[in-house]
């Protein structure tokens, strides 16, 4: 009985080693990032694996702050931040609807609808980007963020088919009943399915939250104004294959740009979990 006990701890202790240090090697390259952040550029390039900074160099954040061609790192963030949260805004408002019109309202033309949105999610991105570059265009939208925000006014396939199958645990006999007491449909939405979609609605803030806040192909399309620069466009520009590059500075500008995903994931990981993990009504 005690040698079954030993082999049980032993396999536990084993078990949380490995997971240990497959965990230390998943975020080794962040850690090594973020300690880059606090090296020159010999200490940087130099191979060295270490996390530990011969010299802190801290002045690698002022260095990164100040930017280029005049325009602060803080102008970077802010237009990081209103592309972001716009559309972060944007997708939700627009999936919920949507969500709810396939999920509970039956109307002419509804499974067709619903088998083109599933369409969109199986097409590469890659395949709509010069259809819809030379669409905005012609429109005269290129060089402003209104390509970058536009298209999440009008639903996102994931999110939608995410909220519709969260929405199918919501017992009908709720909509019934609000419909009896004399609730339009936008009523039911607003006061019955909106309060019990939570879960899935703060699950879409982190992912579009996490989805905008890195995008790079799209900043690096629409917007040819240096002041109008995402973080992430503005970090690559600290790469010059003609001068050169203050990799302790990009590292230090990349390490501030964790901290709103961070922060985001912080403080709502809880609703995360509960968004994915749950499908409807807790009894």
């Amino acid at each position: 009985m005690m040698g079954i006990k030993f082999r049980k701890q032993i396999g536990k202790v084993l078990y949380h080693a490995f997971v240990l240090c497959f965990g230390f090697v998943m975020v080794y390259p962040v850690l090594w990032m973020i300690t880059g952040s606090l090296k020159n550029n010999v200490e940087i390039l130099n191979g060295s694996l270490s996390l530990i900074p011969p010299n802190w160099r801290w002045e690698n954040f002022a260095n990164g702050f100040r930017g280029f061609g005049g325009i602060t790192f803080v102008t970077f963030f802010k237009n990081s931040f209103i592309v972001t949260v716009i559309a972060t805004f944007a997708t939700v408002v627009s999936s919920a609807c949507v969500a709810y019109s396939f999920a509970r309202i039956k109307y002419r033309g509804r499974k067709v609808l619903f088998t083109a949105m599933l369409c969109t999610m199986m097409l590469p991105g890659q395949i709509i980007l010069i259809p819809q570059y030379i669409i905005y265009n012609k429109l005269g939208m290129v060089g402003s963020i209104l390509p970058l925000v536009l298209p999440h006014f009008f639903g996102q396939a994931f999110f939608i088919y995410q909220m519709m199958q969260f929405m199918a645990g919501i017992p009908r006999e709720l909509d019934e009943a609000a419909t009896i007491d004399g609730c339009s449909k936008y009523t039911i939405f607003s006061r019955v399915i909106l309060p019990l979609l939570k879960p899935a609605l703060v699950t879409t803030v982190i992912i579009q939250f996490y989805w905008k806040w890195d995008d790079f192909m799209g900043p690096l399309i629409y917007l040819n104004k240096p002041q109008d620069y995402t973080v992430s466009i503005a970090i690559k520009l600290f790469a010059d294959a003609s001068s050169t590059t203050d990799y302790g500075a990009m590292f230090a500008m990349s390490t501030l740009s964790l901290l709103p995903v961070f922060l985001i994931f912080l403080f709502f990981n809880k609703y995360l979990v509960e968004g994915i993990s749950t499908s409807g009504l807790k009894g």
